[in-house]
């Protein structure tokens, strides 16, 4: 008989999200769960992945990514946020940004080290940080906006603390982090050897006027950060798992250790296709309306249900509070949703570590307005 090892992972199975779309697939539900349109790319990006393809890119992209792509994200950068970094030694093209994620938290944190985390907070940052030997650090954001409390933050951290991972806008409370945010946490980790990751890949999805303010933007934060970035949110292409990681040379120089042993490149003709495309800078510019009018029709589609809808301030998700309908647990809420309204949606409890509920749904409205049409007349009818 064959004594397995025991798992790395013990208290982890199967993720909500794959859960929820097993369930919705089983139910015939709309699925709005996952978050990923049920719309396509921009039809030339497509032509230019094809164009790519058949001139004969499809070989082995460089480890760092195309130079190309990396140039012209560098200028991107440059247009955003008013900073341009070296392509060469400072940015990295990624199998999709969770992959820069781990690949950033490998390259720095070791056995014995800590990360602070803002939970409710995306379910791959404590995997990674453990897999490296370190332990995440929780510290809840405050009710009912989702804000940090810095004062908690600054508890939190020890002589031990290598690492703070921050999200803006946030997954899953579409909260945004405003400049004196960024200004507070500077100043905190002033002084210390402490880094940063910040987690941007819904930079181009913010609403009602307000702009996305990066890490990039503060020299500060600059010198001991990872920002990461994700093409898929962007380009309706979450599919293609293309990100892009940027961060100072001597941070690049580990993260790209570790990226070379994960994927070591990503698709070549991907790549040079989004290269083209990031010509058409109008794409991004006008997405933050395109999201802010799906999320407004959700809102008021939803104004019946007896959720309570708070308009998210950004990415493509929206909270909806359900105390005032039941006081169910989360998760068997969101189950019985499937089955009883045909609609899927994540308990936000996954996204805390003790899975705390406060209850929460959260639905993604990067869907047509015929599915947002139709999910919230299911959820109203109930």
């Amino acid at each position: 008989m064959i004594n397995y090892p025991g798992s790395k992972l013990p208290d982890i199975g199967t993720s909500i999200f794959t859960v929820m779309s097993a369930l919705a697939q089983e139910h015939q539900a709309i699925n709005l769960s996952q978050g990923f349109p049920d719309f396509n790319c921009p039809e030339p990006l497509v032509e230019l992945v094809a164009r790519y393809m058949r001139e004969g890119f499809n070989q082995y992209a460089p480890m760092a990514g195309m130079p190309v792509l990396r140039e012209q994200i560098s200028l991107k950068t440059e247009k955003m946020y008013g900073w341009l970094p070296d392509p060469g030694n400072e940015v990295t093209v990624t199998s999709g940004a969770t992959e820069a994620l781990f690949a950033a938290i490998m390259a720095v944190v070791k056995t014995g080290d800590e990360v602070v985390v803002l939970e409710p907070c995306y379910d791959a940052y404590a995997p990674a940080i453990r897999l490296s030997g370190g332990s995440p650090i929780y510290v809840p954001l405050a009710l009912p906006d989702f804000s940090v409390d810095w004062d908690q933050v600054k508890q939190r951290i020890s002589s031990r603390t290598r690492l703070i991972i921050i999200n803006t806008p946030h997954n899953p409370t579409g909260a945004v982090m405003q400049k004196t945010d960024m200004e507070k946490l500077a100043n905190l980790i002033d002084g210390t050897d402490i880094l940063v990751i910040s987690d941007e890949v819904y930079e181009h999805m913010v609403f009602d006027g307000q702009a996305h303010f990066s890490a990039l933007q503060l020299p500060a934060l600059r010198e001991r950060s990872f920002v990461i970035s994700s093409f898929g949110k962007t380009y309706h292409t979450t599919g293609w798992k293309i990100g892009y990681a940027i961060a100072p040379p001597a941070l690049t120089a580990e993260l790209r250790k570790m990226h070379q042993f994960i994927t070591f490149s990503t698709a070549t003709p991907l790549q040079m296709a989004i290269a083209a495309y990031l010509d058409n800078e109008a794409h991004y510019r006008t997405l933050p309306d395109f999201y802010q009018q799906k999320r407004d029709f959700f809102c008021a589609q939803m104004q019946d249900s007896g959720f309570e809808m708070t308009p998210s301030a950004g990415t493509y998700f929206q909270l909806a509070k359900y105390d005032k309908i039941t006081d169910e647990y989360d998760v068997a809420y969101a189950k019985r949703l499937v089955q009883e309204a045909g609609v899927a949606a994540i308990p936000v409890s996954a996204f805390y570590h003790d899975k705390t509920d406060h209850k929460y749904l959260r639905f993604c409205f990067a869907k047509s307005e015929d599915t947002l049409r139709t999910a919230a007349e299911r959820l109203s009818s109930l």
